[in-house]
């Protein structure tokens, strides 16, 4: 059994290269995001510990042409898929 040593998931995670809570190690790998017990495939950014995930507004653009981020508060579980099940 050859399985990938993973690096441990962090409690907050954003997928923007210039945030402070990225983090490339743990993007290599396909994530699965929970919250309130649906699993979602639009998340940005998480936070297990203050339960919330950040998802983008539909096509709406800041200043600088990023998307523009709702928060959503609720359980939030964060977890590696299957790499074997897809």
């Amino acid at each position: 059994m050859n399985a990938p040593t993973r690096p441990p998931i962090p409690d907050q995670l954003s997928i923007d290269p210039k945030s402070p809570h990225f983090n490339a190690a743990v993007l290599e790998h396909d994530i699965g995001i929970r919250i309130n017990g649906k699993q979602r495939n639009d998340v940005e950014e998480y936070c297990i510990s203050e339960g919330w995930i950040k998802v983008a507004a539909g096509r709406v653009r800041d200043r600088h042409g990023r998307a523009m981020l709702v928060k959503i508060k609720g359980t939030v579980e964060a977890f590696y898929l299957d790499e074997s099940a897809a």
